[in-house]
């Protein structure tokens, strides 16, 4: 077969083995028909297309139909793949760092015996300009990256340590907070400042590359958040109150935590092209 490029009278088995033997010698095979002897070979493919006016039983074996029968769809068809499968990384990477550092601060507070650094209207407030808004945004970008095997793998290695880094950076200011004899409300303020310091940096990290409306998107995130903080009344509905002599303190410790998630972030596209599998 390795010889051969054209075959005549084939039979629905000798398909199936030929996707089989391709496949056996490491190709990634695609397969198109619209008969019934075609369905084999089109499950055992790693794509299977099937013509519109195909007979059913190959259509529902295929991964593919293309309702019209024309491949001129397919460049769109891959592109659509892309984008989905690009900005769910990017989308479940915002949530699955969110949750961890949420469920890291659990634990510390409840080591220390302190109560959660948060209300319910700070949560509203990081989470909008983080994660609500930026994630809605990001899933309907364009997104040209080709497929890479090892989405999973990618994720947790940045989301996971960025998480932990987020709520190390939360829990230090919040305490330190503490210890100054701040009040509830400035100890809760200070550890919204971190957090919002360190997951708009998560933010920047995985929307790269940038481009205009990318930009765009981060700096109204970031006025977003300053807003939030320093005007009065907004400030008052989200019952926050800066720390003016712990304010530069909060925002180093922000600081020093966007500076991990930068180094985890180049760390991990590192480490993912060099295993791509």
């Amino acid at each position: 077969m390795a010889g051969t490029t054209v075959f005549g009278r084939v039979m629905p088995k000798q398909k199936q083995a030929m996707v089989g033997a391709l496949q056996a010698a490491g190709h990634v095979v695609a397969m198109t028909g619209d008969g019934v002897n075609d369905a084999l070979a089109l499950k055992d493919a790693d794509i299977g297309v099937a013509m519109g006016n195909g007979a059913p039983a190959t259509k529902a074996a295929a991964q593919l139909v293309l309702l019209d029968g024309q491949f001129s769809r397919l460049p769109n068809v891959l592109a659509e793949g892309r984008r989905v499968i690009g900005n769910i990384e990017r989308v479940a990477s915002l949530f699955i760092s969110k949750n961890t550092y949420s469920f890291m601060l659990i634990l510390l507070v409840s080591i220390a015996g302190l109560p959660y650094p948060f209300a319910p209207r700070h949560l509203t407030l990081i989470s909008f300009v983080t994660i609500g808004l930026p994630a809605f945004a990001l899933a309907f970008a364009p997104n040209n990256a080709r497929y890479r095997p090892g989405f999973l793998r990618r994720v947790l290695s940045f989301a996971i340590p960025s998480g932990v880094v987020s709520s190390i950076a939360i829990f230090t200011s919040y305490y330190l907070a503490r210890a100054e004899h701040l009040t509830m409300h400035e100890r809760q303020t200070a550890a919204t400042i971190s957090a919002l310091c360190v997951s708009l940096w998560i933010l920047a990290v995985l929307a790269r590359p940038y481009n205009r409306w990318k930009l765009a998107l981060l700096w109204a995130m970031v006025v977003i958040a300053v807003a939030a903080i320093t005007i009065p009344f907004v400030r008052d509905f989200f019952e926050l109150d800066i720390p003016v002599t712990f304010l530069p303190q909060a925002l180093a410790i922000g600081a020093v935590g966007a500076l991990g998630v930068e180094i985890i972030g180049r760390t991990s596209s590192r480490w993912s092209e060099r295993t791509p599998g």
